[in-house]
């Protein structure tokens, strides 16, 4: 392909994905909010029934108690959150692992590995981070926009010429990338920002200290340290002090959050505060 193609093509891209975005080119192929939260929750159930046959799934241990009483505490916020026009159905597994690992699908469903609560010794405001952290990738749609952003590589791939897409085979792979959601793979920076971001308000609005997300990934960083292996979590959501500053940055705006939250009477049923002050539409990139 020749320079000036190369050239082309890219402007092109660029004023496809300017025009429409990743998240309505992912509308216009089908893969819509209805469809990846259905599709999702039909994975969800195989990866639950599975890991139930084989024992794993942890429904009495004093760890899965402490991470479904976070999840029920933390869930009305999320609700709130939910600016995608389409009901999401929380549900959250806790799966006995030692995996240092947590994620969220498309529709809310979630899944807390034990070994991340124990071998870190998470406290609840720990776990609450995380599960913020992880809520706010649902409630964002990131693999929702991940996805058009595979289309349009494969819209690439086309614009490239039919050499380019027989040796590679991206184009017509394209689509079926789209069941993958990400769960293995890192999200960008910008969505792992807003991650933080989304996660810091959702855990202060149900009455966790935000301050909490930093001895998180303190925590992470350690853990791989002292390992040869790199934790699932860390894998999947890189870390660096860079990121640790921006929550820190952040903490001035949500800590009288918290503080309102901590000081609101409880929900007796949910757990959730009633008095927390009203959420916040989460800023999309």
């Amino acid at each position: 392909m020749t320079t000036f193609n190369k050239v082309k093509n890219a402007l092109l891209l660029t004023t496809i994905t300017t025009l429409v975005g990743c998240t309505t080119i992912a509308d216009m192929s089908g893969y819509d909010t209805n469809s990846m939260n259905a599709d999702a929750a039909k994975n969800y159930s195989q990866v639950v029934s599975s890991a139930n046959s084989q024992g794993a799934v942890d429904n009495t241990s004093t760890t899965a108690i402490r991470v479904k009483r976070v999840f029920n505490r933390m869930k009305p916020y999320a609700v709130r959150a939910n600016t995608t026009g389409v009901p999401f159905d929380w549900q959250i597994t806790v799966l006995r692992s030692p995996e240092l690992n947590a994620w969220a699908m498309p529709g809310g469903k979630m899944a807390f590995y034990t070994g991340i609560v124990e071998k870190l010794q998470l406290t609840d405001a720990e776990i609450a981070a995380i599960m913020g952290h992880e809520m706010t990738h649902a409630l964002a749609e990131h693999s929702k926009k991940d996805a058009g952003q595979k289309i349009l590589t494969g819209l690439a791939l086309q614009l490239g010429g039919a050499e380019l897409q027989a040796k590679t085979g991206l184009s017509d792979d394209a689509l079926g990338l789209i069941s993958d959601y990400g769960l293995d793979k890192p999200f960008s920076r910008s969505q792992e920002s807003q991650a933080d971001a989304g996660g810091l308000r959702l855990m202060a609005q149900a009455g966790y200290n935000p301050e909490a997300a930093v001895a998180v990934w303190q925590k992470m960083e350690a853990a791989n340290g002292r390992s040869n292996t790199i934790a699932t979590l860390m894998s999947t959501h890189p870390n660096s002090g860079q990121r640790i500053a921006k929550i820190q940055a952040l903490l001035p705006e949500v800590t009288p959050v918290y503080q309102a939250a901590a000081k609101a009477p409880t929900n007796a049923t949910s757990g959730a505060t009633t008095g927390a002050a009203v959420t916040r539409t989460i800023k999309r990139k």
